[in-house]
């Protein structure tokens, strides 16, 4: 994606609601600057023809916590170039982010809610087994993170002036990259 053009910084921290096709999207940018020393054959969930997820993924009750701390940010990685660090959970820190990692980027994709709760059913919804959505509880509660979620995604985009660039494929999902200037 030419928004990644040049040299990378040493992470990304990169989120999207369930069922944005973040995922997908994540894999879509790593190429050969990229660390993707965290996968391995636990780390994978195939729904569909996508190789739905990749890698480790960080939130509440899974492998990794989404605490932001250097020491727990990059244990799953062993190899050289930037860590593309996923989970949903960062769109609510998006600003402490910014504070404690101040040379990272961040990497936000937006997808409308109901389409965003759709995709994730059809993905497989509550049968997904990597990574782990019992922090969202059930579907009142995963549609209730996914507003929450898309609205601090938008007001993160919003304060900080990023521009949203629409996606090659799938024209209802757009991308913003914050950083610093």
């Amino acid at each position: 994606m030419q928004f990644l053009k040049g040299n990378l910084p040493e992470r990304i921290f990169f989120t999207g609601v369930p069922g944005s096709r973040w995922s997908g999207i994540a894999q879509e940018l790593e190429d050969d600057r990229f660390d993707i020393s965290d996968r391995n054959p636990s780390r994978v969930y195939v729904h569909h023809d996508y190789s739905g997820h990749l890698g480790a993924y960080y939130g509440t009750g899974m492998e990794f916590s989404p605490i932001l701390d250097s020491n727990i940010l990059d244990m799953p990685y062993s190899g050289v170039g930037c860590k593309l660090h996923k989970s949903h959970e960062w769109s609510y820190v998006l600003p402490e982010i910014t504070k404690l990692f101040p040379n990272d980027w961040i990497i936000l994709v937006y997808r409308n809610d109901v389409n965003s709760f759709d995709w994730w059913k059809q993905a497989g919804g509550w049968s997904i087994k990597y990574p782990s959505y019992d922090y969202f509880v059930n579907d009142e509660g995963m549609q209730k993170h996914i507003r929450d979620m898309n609205k601090n995604i938008l007001k993160f985009a919003q304060q900080k002036n990023l521009n949203w660039v629409q996606h090659n494929k799938h024209e209802d999902i757009f991308i913003a990259v914050y950083k610093v200037k």
